[in-house]
């Protein structure tokens, strides 16, 4: 089907705080959507709480604003109930390494062809500044005002470590590079994560915005990155925080089974051992004859 990113726009209109990284990262999932070539009505979007998790509303995709931390368990039960549709699944850095976190492991594990884009801003935006799981160590807050005690959680190592067998980083202040790694995304069969760094311009630092991310960021295909490495991609990984690497950090050369596809395989399988529905019928019937007598 011949999709343009417009086909993918809903009529509602974004309420993010002006220059939000979020309007990048829609921007870039239309893009992405419709390089994939998938009508708007084979899609469902699922999100958890925050900024980041109202963009379903934003798209013409099927929608669930969800609640928080519950984005992955909801998608995982729409892709197994019907494996045709497209599962995209969004959220914060809290939503997805705070209360959502054991939800994560368990995704990765069981390898069911979707799709997990968090917009990673190191703050809780939506409730007005606070320490998130990826705000790094010191930073000061409108609640921690002497500064965080927590190493921050690293978003891509986590993942790679679970075994994700795609895992991807971008930013808004690549457009082009952001929409591409998302398109690869989706078309990787089984899971896959993108960690977008998208900064808050109302609770962020002022240091890690959009125009400095323009001027740091390390292409990792640029550099020459083997993709198929998954030790290397933990090297480049543990650069988070440091640095900021574009691009493909792991993309595993014999993709595993998905879990959807194993379901299905294992449903076929006891099809053929079943018993007409009319043979059940009478069974019934025969049992409660007895019962009755």
């Amino acid at each position: 089907m011949n999709c343009q990113p417009k086909d993918f726009k809903s009529d509602l209109k974004p309420i993010w705080c002006p220059g939000c990284g979020d309007f990048g990262v829609v921007q870039a999932i239309y893009r992405a959507l419709a390089a994939v070539g998938r009508p708007p009505h084979e899609i469902a979007f699922v999100s958890g709480i925050g900024c980041s998790s109202r963009i379903p509303g934003y798209t013409t995709a099927y929608g669930f604003n969800s609640v928080h931390g519950r984005a992955l368990p909801i998608a995982q039960g729409l892709k197994i109930a019907n494996p045709d549709l497209l599962v995209l699944c969004a959220g914060g850095d809290g939503d997805g390494f705070s209360i959502g976190g054991g939800h994560v492991a368990h995704a990765i594990r069981r390898n069911l062809d979707l799709t997990y884009i968090v917009m990673d801003n190191q703050i809780y935006g939506l409730t007005k500044g606070q320490l998130s799981p990826t705000s790094k160590l010191g930073l000061k807050t409108v609640t921690s005002d002497l500064g965080s005690l927590e190493t921050p959680v690293n978003p891509l190592l986590y993942v790679l470590s679970y075994g994700a067998p795609f895992v991807a980083q971008g930013t808004p202040a690549d457009m082009a590079g952001l929409a591409a790694v998302i398109e690869e995304a989706i078309r990787y069969p089984g899971f896959s994560f993108v960690n977008v760094q998208s900064p808050c311009v109302t609770f962020g630092e002022d240091d890690w915005q959009l125009k400095q991310h323009k001027a740091v960021m390390k292409s990792v295909a640029g550099l020459g990155h083997d993709a198929s490495d998954v030790i290397a991609a933990m090297r480049l990984a543990q650069a988070y925080g440091s640095e900021l690497y574009t691009g493909v950090l792991y993309r595993a050369p014999q993709p595993p089974a998905t879990y959807d596809a194993l379901v299905r395989e294992r449903q076929a399988e006891q099809q053929k051992k079943a018993l007409p529905r009319e043979r059940i019928l009478e069974l019934f019937a025969a049992k409660k004859k007895e019962t009755a007598a």
